[in-house]
């Protein structure tokens, strides 16, 4: 009867787990469950396998097809609009409302020959509004997305790689006698908001530095464009980019810290 309950117990946290990291995986595998049965696959290493077989079909076949009903679809790629990492398209964190393509459609033209790519992070999951996408506390809507700081070769010249394998995680920290929000955040109790250090997955090219004219450029293609809302930056990072445009703003402590990365939304 107990290992009877911990099978159970084990079954619905993995359920979970694969739900909140993926939105559909809990599905998915609930349905494999099924077919263990019915094919009498009881080996893990099998089990796996056909996990995975129709996660992955699920994933490019089914879901692309559904998420338009939840007015969602995926982040379209083209020559300079990529994943940072393409996990985020595996784990069905890359789908955003048509505006969002809109956008970075629009400031591709504009960053055309520049080097400057529009390397993207989280966006939203194609389904349900609210649902979270766990770390974020905002990602729910279809209307956020993450993107990569611009980082440059200690030559100059725009880099499209990036200094951690997540992307996140790897701070542009304050200079001697900028403006220091983290710090301020901290004494305040807000000890999360510098926790997605812990997320960069392993860091890579350090030999790369932060490229300002570089990032500036990037944001300054996004504000350009009318359906874009807003967008969130680490205050330091504004003031040494001389951003003075009232889209981009402070998100507060709540929140994590946003000098690994850039946050913008639509309206």
């Amino acid at each position: 009867m107990f290992t009877k309950l911990f099978y159970v117990f084990l079954k619905t946290l993995l359920f979970a787990f694969l739900t909140a990291l993926t939105q559909i995986g809990g599905l998915v595998y609930l349905l494999s469950v099924s077919l263990f049965r019915k094919l009498k696959v009881t080996r893990v290493i099998p089990k796996a396998i056909l996990f995975l077989a129709l996660y992955v079909v699920t994933i490019f076949a089914i879901v692309p097809f559904l998420a338009p009903f939840f007015g969602r679809e995926k982040i379209k790629h083209t020559k300079l609009i990529k994943p940072t990492n393409y996990m985020t398209v595996f784990l069905n964190r890359n789908y955003v409302v048509h505006e969002i393509n809109s956008v970075l459609s629009a400031a591709e033209k504009e960053l055309e020959g520049t080097g400057i790519h529009l390397n993207y992070l989280d966006a939203n999951f194609p389904f349900i509004l609210g649902f979270p996408l766990l770390p974020h506390l905002s990602h729910n809507d279809g209307r956020k997305l993450d993107l990569s700081l611009v980082y440059e070769t200690p030559e100059g010249e725009i880099s499209t790689k990036q200094k951690s394998r997540s992307g996140y995680g790897v701070f542009e920290e304050p200079k001697s006698g900028e403006f220091d929000q983290i710090i301020k955040c901290k004494i305040n109790d807000y000890y999360l908001y510098d926790y997605s250090k812990h997320l960069t997955f392993g860091r890579k090219n350090e030999e790369l530095g932060f490229s300002l004219n570089g990032t500036k450029a990037l944001i300054k293609s996004l504000i350009r464009q009318p359906q874009l809302e807003k967008l969130f930056i680490e205050p330091h990072l504004k003031a040494r980019l001389n951003l003075l445009h009232d889209k981009v703003r402070y998100h507060g402590c709540r929140a994590v810290r946003h000098d690994d990365h850039i946050h913008f939304q639509v309206k």
